[in-house]
């Protein structure tokens, strides 16, 4: 099997595109590059890619993972020298790795995710300490916010307290800085759009989506 893993940033304007437009993206540098990718079998073959975890539209990266298979063996180091001729502005290939021979895809292994979200704050700050919020913030036995579901579509209050593995805030000009490492995965996952929503609603913030801003560091897997 050749499986290779490329580990990459999504930065600047192009963390606007979509997630299946960045699929797009890649799999037309592979293409222009004349990179043998594997297809899968059936009246409908696709290429044998995909990421560990979809970013959301408007967030940035510098840990994105793509997964991939060959017809062919390639040289990782060729593999990244290629793509890094082929891809936009915003987009930096890190590194190329061989993969092991595991059954389970990196979506499938993805346990966890940390992000850092920049919150303004400004003069509507609370008057405490970021060490001192973010105690306040974790103590609480419960953490509840609204969440649509995805089969009735209706809105319903859930519990996120359990899926927040750690987090520190620290202050930085009139924006809060938010470091967390939630659940990801297809086991259980936080959206940080959900813990944005109950860090605002903690500190009476006002919740102007538009003005805040959220960068994936880390994906961590089994």
């Amino acid at each position: 099997m050749n499986r290779y893993i490329i580990k990459f940033s999504k930065e600047g304007v192009i963390c606007y595109i979509s997630h299946l437009d960045t699929l797009r993206l890649f799999k037309r540098a592979f293409k222009r590059e004349g990179i043998c990718l594997s297809y899968s079998k059936g009246f409908n073959p696709h290429p044998k890619m995909g990421f560990a975890q979809p970013l959301p539209l408007g967030y940035s990266s510098v840990s994105e993972y793509l997964e991939f298979e060959t017809d062919i063996p390639y040289q990782p180091q060729e593999l990244a020298k290629a793509l890094r001729r082929q891809l936009p502005e915003g987009i930096r290939i890190f590194s190329c790795e061989k993969g092991d021979d595991s059954k389970k895809s990196l979506a499938a292994r993805t346990t966890a995710a940390e992000y850092i979200i920049a919150i303004p704050a400004g003069e509507s700050a609370p008057r405490k300490s970021a060490a001192d919020l973010c105690e306040d913030f974790l103590k609480q036995k419960e953490i509840r916010v609204p969440k649509r579901q995805k089969k009735s579509k209706e809105m319903k209050d859930v519990n996120i307290r359990d899926k927040i593995r750690s987090m520190n805030i620290v202050s930085v000009g009139e924006n809060l800085l938010v470091t967390a490492l939630l659940d990801s995965g297809s086991d259980s996952n936080l959206s940080p759009e959900l813990l944005i929503t109950a860090l605002v609603r903690f500190w009476g913030l006002p919740d102007e989506r538009s003005d805040i801003s959220v960068m994936r560091t880390k994906l961590s897997f089994l």
